[in-house]
Formats: structure tokens, sequence, C-alpha cells
């Protein structure tokens, strides 16, 4: 680990907790007073994602030194509010939390050892694998999402249970060897892609999970599955192997001739919104992690130095 040492993180706040917020005004309050109350809370960066309710003024109602809000004068999905927050993100360790009550801080403790403990680099709260509490809803949503973490796990060769989890937490260091381009929700594939071509050491713990029913605010969609299906393609260590050898399709080829000539000049990626959080690559004394091969089953993982959607409102 780069930075502070395991003993000290032990003994501080060491937690950048990166909180995308969408027309959340009924929940955003309460979901902000348990972030803060954890003793591992060192900052809440709530990024208002073009809310068109009052979701803005509760934050900025909240007088709290560690709340930093961050307003997009409009939506453009979670993805691209996450990156806001990453940028922005000052500690350590850094997870991701959603603004409605799904998902209760009471599990930061469990989810964080595993990084406390110098175990892993990045920590997935995994709903499924869990014999924590959890509100029983809609059958089909559980389908598709046991569906899209396998096929992710085919690309990636992990053997995650919870791939769409919202609670996800990295050391800060990750987000400088990845760059992130999704604007909505698929930052889930995104993600979990480049973390595992990265080879960083990933750990999965059980966390608890109130759902929420769709006259209750819950905005994931059907369409919101299909792309996360085409994230962990596009995303996928396998098409990253054929465009370096030229066989991927030619809009891919594009991108990455694209981001060859924006890296030679010292620019970023071809999304003018993508960023690598916490500080370019260039900045950082490690090398960058070597890409796995996702059929190398003899590999331990090391930390080695790695278009409008709809018309809708994004989330």
């Amino acid at each position: 680990m780069s930075g502070e040492s395991t003993d000290q993180l032990l003994g501080e706040a060491c937690l950048s907790v990166v909180m995308a917020c969408f027309n959340e005004a009924d929940t955003v309050g309460q979901v902000t007073e348990r972030v803060l109350s954890s003793p591992y809370t060192r900052e809440l960066i709530a990024v208002d994602d073009g809310s068109t309710d009052e979701t803005l003024s509760v934050l900025k109602a909240i007088s709290d030194p560690r709340l930093v809000v961050i307003a997009q004068p409009i939506n453009r999905g979670k993805g691209a509010a996450l990156r806001r927050g990453f940028a922005r993100a000052r500690g350590p360790l850094v997870i991701v939390q959603d603004a409605d009550l799904e998902y209760d801080p009471v599990d930061y403790p469990s989810i964080l050892a595993p990084l406390l403990e110098n175990k892993a680099d990045v920590v997935y709260g995994s709903r499924f694998h869990t014999a924590q509490p959890h509100r029983v809803l809609y059958f089909w949503h559980s389908v598709g999402n046991k569906f899209l973490t396998t096929v992710s796990n085919m690309s990636t060769n992990l053997n995650l249970t919870d791939m769409e989890t919202c609670y996800k937490a990295f050391r800060r260091e990750v987000f400088e060897h990845i760059e992130l381009r999704e604007d909505r929700f698929g930052f889930e594939a995104e993600v979990t892609a480049k973390v595992a071509s990265g080879r960083w050491r990933i750990y999965e713990v059980g966390i608890s999970y109130s759902g929420r029913t769709y006259s209750q605010g819950k905005k994931i969609g059907w369409r919101d599955g299909l792309w996360a299906l085409y994230c962990i393609v596009r995303y996928s260590p396998l098409w990253a192997a054929l465009k370096e050898r030229g066989g991927a399709p030619e809009w891919h080829q594009s991108e990455l001739t694209a981001d060859r000539q924006n890296a030679s000049a010292g620019l970023g990626s071809t999304d003018g919104q993508a960023i690598a959080s916490g500080g370019s690559s260039g900045n950082s004394d490690r090398e960058p992690p070597r890409r796995l091969n996702p059929f190398e089953t003899n590999a331990t993982p090391t930390r080695e130095s790695s278009t409008p959607r709809s018309s809708r409102p994004r989330r």
C-alpha cells in the first residue's frame, strides 16, 4: 500500500465515501447521517447528478465539515457522478455509497476489514453471499443479476457472486491505474473488468440489503441490464487482447488508435469525461498493473504495478 501504513489506517478515519445522488430528497438526509456517523468516514463526497427535486437543498442544509457537495448542472448518470467524486477523494480508501436506503453503512467494518488487514486492494459487498438480513423482492431482478455476474466472471476469470453491487471499496491508488468511461450503470461492469485486468487483490464479503420497489424510487431497469451486458463484452480482457492484436471490430480499433494517440500527446482517453482519479499514472512511482489473461488459471493475483443511451433521466 502506498502512502499510509495499515497500522496508521486502523487508528484513524481513513475512508472517502463517494455518493451519487439523483432525485433522492426523501432518503439522502438519512443516508448522509448514517455515513457521517461511521468512525471510518474521513469525508463524504456527495455528487448531485442534476436532481429535479430537493436533493441538492437537503445536502446543502447539512452542516458538517466532512461533507463535500458537488452539483452536476445536468443529469449525466451514476458513472459520470462517481468519476467526479473519485477525482475529489483524498482518503487512502474509497467506497461507493448509494443515496437511497438499500445499502447500510453499518456494513463498513466488514467491507473494510480485508483492506485494513492488507489482504485486499478491492472489496465487493455481496448481497447474495451472506447470512445478513435482506429484503425479499423481485425474482427476475435476482436472475438478471446472477446472469450478468456469471457472464462477467467468464470474461474476467473471477468468481464473484455480485458484480452489480453498489458496495465496492478500493485503495485510492487503484484509480491511478484505471481509466473510467461509462456514464451510467455500465460503471459496475467496466470497473470490474478493469480491476480484474490489473490483477489487484479482490475480496468479497457478505452485506445486508434492503431493496426498494419501483414505487419507492428504484431506477434501474431492463435497458440498464442490456447495457451492462454490452459493457461486459466491451471491457473484457479478451476484447482488450483482440484490440492489441488487431482482431477486434473496426469501432474498437478506432478507439484503441485514438487512445494511443492521446497517450503519446499526454492527453486522457477518447471520452472527454474519462479521468484517472486521484492523479494521473504519470505521477505515481508504481508500475502499471500487468493485464491478466482471463484463462490463466495458475496465476496468483498480486498487487503489481495495471452517446446518449436513451432520452429518459440517467442515474
